[in-house]
């Protein structure tokens, strides 16, 4: 058994965390803030973002040099996407360079990059101060958080550089709810769970404006299609887009509120205000996903859709109709 730290207890991290721990892992969840230590610590729960749910034992700080002190042999990233390039500046600072397992499904919007680059850009500084590759994998795949902490059966895929790497990481979830599916297309499976989160909003909107569910079943069908034609435009194999970080987690987030990205669709179909509603890492995607389609020559329709519809470029009937007027096309 390992050391583990869980950077990031949100939701998914702290249900990473428990699952780590029922692992028999010893495990130390690393927050922001001090009252969600608190009640890690002393109630066993994370209300905040997990409710009532009774977590198993495990440490809690939001003091980062004790996080450190804690000398993690596996250290779980599970930040929002947009936020990994910090963490990943603060890692690299680091002397201790134990494995990353990056849990966050999005695109870097102030670069265009994958996350998994920005891991090996800032790792490459770690390697030469340290005289050794720091590991990475990425974990994606359809897994609501409180799924995971409920000890819910979940299936997740987790991709490293090479497949001995992805198999030794996936084996930290063995004996847990969670089964770990090894891959070395580590750009496939990240790309699917980022992409699916612009989609996902998508389906919320058709589902909040009524669209009805044939809709619903179109969007879904041809949107892995977009999802798989830009993945592998940036460097992806397209069976991974079939997967779990794909089309599974695309099924799973399309067609529920416990996702966020759903929510906010569906929020936003409504006609509801923006203001005040739950962080959904979609939105930060769609804008750089279209950027991406468009440098590689992609045609995405429906993600710049939802792209449009979000910077209030097009009414969701507006971009209905424009959907609908396209020119007929072959499938696929």
């Amino acid at each position: 058994m390992m050391r583990v730290r869980v950077i990031g207890a949100g939701a998914f991290g702290t249900a990473l965390a428990a699952v780590l721990a029922r692992a028999g892992h010893e495990v130390l969840l690393e927050a922001r803030r001090e009252e969600v230590v608190d009640t890690v610590m002393s109630s066993r729960c994370n209300p905040a973002y997990l409710g009532d749910i009774i977590l198993p034992p495990m440490q809690a700080t939001a003091d980062a040099n004790a996080a450190v002190a804690f000398g993690a042999e596996l250290i779980v990233l599970a930040v929002p996407a947009q936020t990994v390039r910090s963490a990943a500046d603060k890692l690299a600072e680091e002397d201790a360079a134990p494995p990353v397992i990056l849990a966050a499904k999005g695109i870097d919007r102030a670069t265009g990059q994958p996350l998994s680059d920005l891991l090996t850009e800032r790792f490459g500084s770690a390697q030469e101060k340290n005289s050794s590759r720091r590991t990475f994998g990425v974990l994606s795949g359809p897994s609501f958080a409180t799924d995971i902490a409920l000890g819910l059966p979940t299936a997740v895929a987790l991709a490293a550089p090479t497949i001995t790497e992805a198999e030794t990481l996936a084996a930290a979830f063995a004996g847990s709810n969670v089964r770990c599916y090894a891959s070395d297309d580590v750009r496939g499976v990240e790309l699917g769970g980022a992409l699916k989160n612009v989609l996902a909003i998508g389906a919320g909107i058709v589902s909040g404006r009524e669209l009805g569910a044939s809709a619903q079943a179109a969007l879904v069908t041809r949107g892995l299609v977009e999802m798989r034609r830009l993945a592998v435009a940036l460097g992806a194999r397209a069976e991974t887009l079939n997967g779990l970080s794909g089309l599974g987690d695309l099924i799973l987030t399309c067609a529920s509120e416990q996702s966020r990205n759903f929510a906010y669709g569906a929020a936003v179909g409504r006609g509801a205000s923006r203001e005040g509603l739950k962080l959904a890492e979609g939105v930060a995607t769609a804008a750089v996903a279209c950027m991406l389609a468009a440098k590689h020559g992609i045609d995405v329709p429906l993600m710049s859709a939802v792209s449009a519809v979000l910077d209030e470029r097009l009414t969701v009937d507006a971009a209905v109709a424009a959907l609908m007027e396209r020119p007929l096309k072959n499938e696929p």
